[in-house]
This record gives structure tokens, sequence and C-alpha cells, in this order.
């Protein structure tokens, strides 16, 4: 059978559950399209960066209303699409069927969140079992998501990457022939890549490599960043992983920055988001926003003649109202 991908997207961005058959489908098609990406692919600006989303679906359709659609706009999404949020399934299969669609629009980097072991401790699996009795979608995602990239480069100015560096690799080279293809081991290079931190502030004890607080990966600082920057002729590292009460973070002499995508994460850590928009000559914009429960809530009118005057949402940004005449989609603005 073949997949009707644009009918499919609508109803993704409906947040419509697809059949678990459908689901199979869809992830055998972005397998054979994920198999055919090198390890780090090359983009070219301009692009926006996305930093973790983890679950929050009315989040991420936020930040397509903030940085556009695709295929208006250019995406590199940086992983850790699932656990945490309420609604992973909803998320992950809109990324993937945009994906699908849009290949050379749409770039999906793994995270350390994006593998079995951890999907069956912070929310992805038991989520599949409620919504679907069994845990047949979590097993088409996770295998897919041994087919995501480690990585891009853009414009091969600006390394992107979901956590961080590893001692065990200094070149770019190095990443391009590691075996992706597969469970994330608990330690190595392709462990360091998606667990990994900077460490600001460190001192010059510190600014090499130190083992992670997080029991995998390491931390690493300024001289490391220094080091694996020079050694590739880059000029810039963008990455996600870390929490930013403010949204994002730029360390190291402006030599690495940190986008963080989830507002309010896991809707009680009161913090910004941001996505990070590279501009056709690499300069670097952050596009702040906060959830809509910390946002100001205004009346509004709807003029359809079946639905009463002055009405004031408080539940998210998207809504819909039934009418006679449809369902409404609406904005506070």
């Amino acid at each position: 059978m073949t997949l009707d991908v644009d009918r499919l997207i609508e109803l993704a961005y409906d947040k419509q559950l697809l059949p678990e058959n459908t689901i199979k489908e869809v992830c055998e098609l972005a397998k054979q399209l994920l198999i055919q990406e090198s390890n780090l692919p090359q983009i070219q600006a301009p692009c926006t960066l996305v930093g973790d989303v983890h679950g929050q679906f009315y989040d991420l359709l936020e930040i397509f209303y903030i940085g556009g659609r695709i295929p208006d706009t250019s995406y590199v999404f940086m992983g850790d699409y699932v656990d945490r949020g309420h609604h992973s399934v909803e998320t992950i299969t809109l990324l993937t069927l945009l994906k699908i669609r849009y290949p050379n629009r749409m770039w999906m980097i793994r995270g350390n969140h994006e593998t079995r072991s951890v999907t069956q401790t912070y929310g992805f699996y038991a989520e599949c079992m409620r919504k679907f009795g069994n845990p047949n979608v979590w097993t088409y995602f996770v295998d897919m998501f041994d087919f995501l990239v480690l990585g891009c480069v853009i414009d091969d100015v600006i390394f992107c990457v979901h956590g961080g560096l590893s001692p065990s690799l200094h070149t770019l080279d190095q990443i391009r022939i590691l075996d992706r293809f597969r469970e994330i081991p608990h330690e190595g290079p392709m462990s360091d890549l998606v667990w990994s931190d900077p460490i600001p502030g460190a001192d010059e004890a510190q600014s090499d490599f130190s083992l992670s607080p997080r029991g995998a990966g390491y931390i690493f600082g300024q001289e490391a960043t220094r080091k694996f920057l020079e050694m590739n002729s880059l000029g810039h590292i963008c990455r996600a992983h870390q929490l930013c009460m403010e949204g994002y973070q730029i360390l190291f002499d402006d030599m690495l920055s940190t986008v963080w995508s989830a507002p309010n994460y896991c809707y009680r850590a009161g913090n910004l988001a941001s996505i990070l928009e590279i501009g056709p000559s690499l300069e670097r914009y952050f596009n702040v926003f906060d959830c809509f429960d910390a946002m100001v809530v205004k009346s509004f009118k709807v003029n359809t003649g079946n639905v009463s005057d002055n009405l004031v949402w408080q539940e998210h940004v998207w809504f819909e109202q039934e009418t006679k005449r449809g369902v409404y989609r609406l904005r506070v603005e």
C-alpha cells in the first residue's frame, strides 16, 4: 500500500493517532531514507536548529508557528524527541512524516533518549502501551532510531550534535566512520556524542575532559572545545541535551551554544525555550519563547453565530471549538 504522506501529515498536525500498521509503514519508509544519509550530513544555511522537545507536542506546534513550517523553513532537530512529555507518540510521528516528505529540509539527529533502554524508563514505552495496548509501536520507532544521524555540519563551519565531544574523537572523519546502526552503547565515542556536556566556568584543571556525573559521557571545558574546532577548521558547536532556564546558553567565548526547546520542561520547570535561527551568512539568532501556561491569556471573539462571544481559554495556544460549521482552530494573539 502506498502511503498518502501529505494526508498523514495533516492528521499528525491535528494530533490524531495513526493506526499501528500505518506507523509500521512510516518507520520502514524512514529507515529506507535514513540509511542513505551519512553520519554527519552537510547542510546549507539558512536553517533553524531545535533542541530537546521531549514529547511536548503543543510546544512543537508553537515552534513551527514561530519559526515557520517545513518546507518554508529548513530544520535541524538535535534529538530527544520522546520521553518526559505526554505526547511522545504524536511528536515523533509528525517529525518522522515531515522527514519522509521533505528529506532535504528536515534533519533529525539522534539524542540520548532515542534508545531502547532510556525510553523504557522515562515514558515513551509506557505511553505506547497505554495508547495502543501493546509494545509494537514502541518497537517500530526505537528500531528506526538506530538509523538517525549522529550530527551534522552547516556550511563547513558549525558542528551540530545532541550532547557534546568525546576524548576518543578528535576529527569529524572519526565520527563519519562510526557504525551508528545499532543501540547506543553504554560507553564509547557514540555514547559520548549523545551524553557529554560542556561545563561552564571550568578552571584550567577541568578545561579538558572529566567523567560526567550523569554516569555516561564526559564533561569538557573550553580547551577541549578549542582544540576540536581548530583540528576540524570549524567555528562553532551547537548542541542540545541540557536544560537552560533562559532557553539557551553561550559558552567559551562564543565557541559553543546550547539550544533548549521544551518550555516549562516536564510541565513544572518554569524555563523558557528557544530555537536557533542560522542566517545565510551564518549569523545566529536565538528566538526565545515561553509555554502557553505562562503567557497572559487574552479574551477574543469568535464570530460564527454558533458560539458565545468573549471566550477565554487557558489550556494551550491551540484549541478546537466545535460548532455547526465545523472545527475552528484559533490562536491567542
